[in-house]
């Protein structure tokens, strides 16, 4: 009885900490930031609609929404998130907090079509003192916006490239495909870093002196790092991020 006891206990302690995932998923913004994706998806396929072949578009099309399909996406990035972190409740409690709130709400603000559309040139100079200039750097610092502005880049940048490796097969090589991709990486997260400080500070504008700090002293904690890191998996693994056409497998049922 007591074997039977403990074998309970411990398949609840398995729900309660799934459920814990799919609540941090939900509230740190994903499902959001993943339709944001969508949106500039498709705005990538069409840009690309005047000056390729019916076929070679459509082909295009077909290719990235399979890598793209939401569902997928979503479960993806959850099954790498519970593979990354190791205990989601700190990071749950801050982003279901009334400034975890307002973190999201401010980051997923910023992905937003027409947020993106009026910024396409690029952002303003940011107004900021000394004081928040130094949180802002501290918070650049710890937060992996650098790194999943570069992923995001890349998983755009790669609708018509995908498409043309899945119609030529052999167009690149695996190790050629490989090292162009690193070096855009490189390069791209050169270029994102140049103007990060700024970045951050339009996109978290509306947050006070003291709610920044407050936000900068979770990031900087061993919880917060922990989430930071596990989320640069996830959205690596949401993107498909290295992953071949043949490798991506449609989103399961019941997951």
């Amino acid at each position: 009885m007591r074997a039977v006891f403990a074998l309970f206990m411990l398949l609840c302690s398995f729900a309660v900490s799934a459920d814990d995932y799919a609540r941090l998923y939900q509230a740190a913004g994903w499902p959001e930031q993943r339709a944001h994706f969508g949106e500039a998806l498709k705005l990538a396929q069409q840009r690309y609609q005047g000056t390729l072949p019916p076929a070679v578009f459509q082909a295009l099309v077909d290719n990235s929404n399979r890598r793209f399909e939401p569902a997928a996406m979503d479960q993806r990035a959850q099954a790498a998130l519970r593979m990354a972190l190791a205990d989601p409740l700190p990071a749950l409690q801050f982003f279901e907090s009334p400034l975890g709130k307002r973190v999201v709400a401010a980051e997923v603000r910023a992905s937003a079509r027409e947020q993106l559309a009026a910024h396409a040139n690029g952002l303003p100079p940011v107004q900021a003192d000394a004081t928040r200039r130094l949180l802002i750097r501290h918070l650049a610092q710890v937060v992996p916006a650098t790194e999943a502005g570069a992923e995001v880049s890349l998983a755009l940048a790669g609708v018509a490239a995908d498409s043309l490796s899945s119609m030529v097969p052999g167009l690149f090589g695996g190790d050629q495909a490989q090292m162009l991709v690193q070096g855009q990486r490189e390069r791209l997260m050169q270029q994102i870093e140049a103007d990060i400080d700024n970045t951050l500070l339009h996109v978290y504008r509306d947050l006070s002196d003291p709610e920044l700090d407050e936000f900068v002293a979770f990031a900087e904690s061993p919880a917060g790092k922990a989430y930071y890191q596990a989320a640069v998996a996830a959205l690596r693994a949401g993107l498909a991020a290295g992953q071949g056409e043949q490798t991506i497998q449609p989103a399961q049922q019941g997951i």
